[in-house]
């Protein structure tokens, strides 16, 4: 049986082109503008919509509930910290796989990137339809016709709304990393300030016996409650992606992943106290557009939910384009390696982005955005995402093994106790979402593998002699590999 090929986090490095002139990006975003990209990737729509989901299952207990989602969560935090400053590029976990356990597993896990990204984009964007309607009626007393505002699964003819977010995203995006963060930032204040405003409005009408029954469902509605509240946590490893146009990652592409973890937990633990203290669980439970139905009935009046309901088309704009930006950028890194075609890889000299990639992402997510019902994969999304953030905490204890010098700026607490202990959750939490979902997966799975053995394998840069694979001299030696060393480890391990 042949050896995976494996490239070491310096070919990988190396191989950026980060400090390409002309052709790399450009590092422009500080630890402010990584912090403000994190949270401007996770919060949104999983709890300014998915909130009445998660109360569904677990009554008031779902603040356990965030609690156990975030707890899979920081444990795989700590390793995608721990990697992201030791390997600064812009694959995030697909890279990281390929440093740790080769070629083949790093395109399974790009392969669940496409389903975690596109699901969650396409998501994201019909949530901010229905918060967009709810605006549009604060407003002016009318809502977008159904034909324009759902597709047809859900009564309608095209969500309109879900693609123009997409189009805005993916111009904001084509113009330059910079002009992206500076919006992220502006409009992560924005759904923060709304949030507090929130919490404020939600505990002068907190009740204590609305918080009883706690867990109406037990401990069986509680598990429940996590599996889908931990999509309300998704997009916390699109920080990574910013590898290769962060000023400092190795310091500060870590930090910006805990302070963002610690937020938002304590952000949605409020949040969900607030709604459910000020009007019961009964009351949010399935609920679309929950958090302006809660002030709506607290205030007595529909501004305050207006005020809700364009925080949320803020926070969830903001979703569309963190989210749209990490995609774009692990394409480009699976182009680069060559498994997938080589539109992808490519820079404009004028932005330093990826056009013609971020183009054909927000063509390609438009679609079932604009016409499908997404309820019945939004399961195969979580489990997917699970079984990447597993990989990343075995990556750590593989690299920890095969790579003991590398430069950490950042090493996980209690190793191994806590990646193992983040495989746990995620495995628990697979386990949570069905058989059913178990075989989407695994049919899923064999799809992205007969893929890659028919194009990614023979198309990698690893199949090619190692002089056509080596890294341009220019490159190497700004990351400290010479060209004999990155020659020497291009060749498959």
């Amino acid at each position: 049986m042949p050896a995976p090929r494996i490239k070491s986090p310096h070919l990988l490095v190396a191989e950026s082109g980060a400090d390409r002139e002309g052709h790399g990006l450009k590092r422009t975003m500080g630890l402010f503008q990584l912090i403000c990209f994190g949270v401007g990737a996770i919060v949104g729509t999983g709890i300014f919509v998915g909130l009445s989901d998660s109360v569904a299952q677990a009554g008031p207990a779902v603040v356990v509930s965030f609690v156990l989602a975030a707890l899979t969560c920081v444990f795989t935090a700590f390793s995608f910290a721990e990697l992201g400053g030791a390997i600064p590029v812009s694959g995030s976990s697909y890279s990281f796989a390929y440093a740790g356990l080769g070629e083949s597993t790093a395109f399974l896990v790009g392969w669940c990137l496409l389903l975690e990204y596109g699901i969650s984009i396409s998501a994201v964007a019909v949530g901010w339809s229905q918060y967009v309607n709810e605006l549009l009626h604060s407003l002016t007393g009318h809502q977008l016709p159904a034909v324009l505002s759902a597709g047809p699964g859900d009564g309608g003819v095209v969500n309109l709304p879900a693609v123009i977010v997409i189009a805005m995203a993916s111009v904001l995006l084509v113009r330059g990393v910079r002009e992206s963060a500076r919006a992220t930032a502006a409009m992560a204040a924005v759904k923060l300030a709304i949030l507090l405003a929130f919490c404020v409005i939600g505990y002068s009408a907190f009740k204590d016996g609305n918080l009883t029954p706690f867990s109406p469902a037990g401990l069986g509605g509680i598990g429940a409650g996590t599996t889908a509240a931990f999509f309300s946590y998704i997009g916390f490893d699109a920080i990574t992606t910013a590898g290769e146009e962060a000023k400092n990652p190795r310091r500060d592409i870590p930090v910006a992943i805990l302070v963002c973890m610690g937020l938002v937990t304590l952000l949605y633990c409020a949040v969900a106290l607030a709604a459910i203290g000020a009007i019961g669980g009964d009351q949010v439970a399935g609920r679309p557009a929950a958090l302006s139905y809660v002030v709506n009935q607290v205030t007595g009046s529909a501004v305050g939910g207006g005020v809700i309901a364009f925080g949320a088309v803020v926070a969830i704009a903001s979703v569309v384009l963190a989210v749209m930006y990490g995609q774009t950028r692990i394409l480009m890194s699976m182009s680069r390696d060559g498994l997938i075609p080589r539109v992808f890889e490519k820079v404009s000299p004028k932005t330093s982005t990826p056009v013609a990639g971020t183009l054909i992402v927000a063509v390609v997510f438009a679609v079932p955005a604009a016409f499908a019902s997404l309820d019945a994969v939004m399961n195969l999304c979580t489990i997917g995402t699970l079984a990447i953030m597993a990989v990343v905490n075995i990556v750590v204890i593989a690299l920890r093994r095969r790579e003991p010098g590398l430069t950490r700026s950042f090493r996980v607490p209690l190793y191994p106790v806590a990646p193992l202990l983040g495989v746990g959750f995620c495995l628990y939490l697979m386990y949570e979402t069905g058989w059913r979902t178990w075989l989407q997966f695994a049919v899923f799975l064999a799809v992205g593998l007969l893929v890659y053995v028919a194009y990614g394998r023979r198309h990698s840069t690893l199949a090619r002699p190692a002089t056509e694979a080596m890294p341009s001299a220019e490159a190497a030696p700004s990351a400290g590999v010479t060209p004999a060393g990155a020659e020497r480890e291009s060749q498959a391990v």
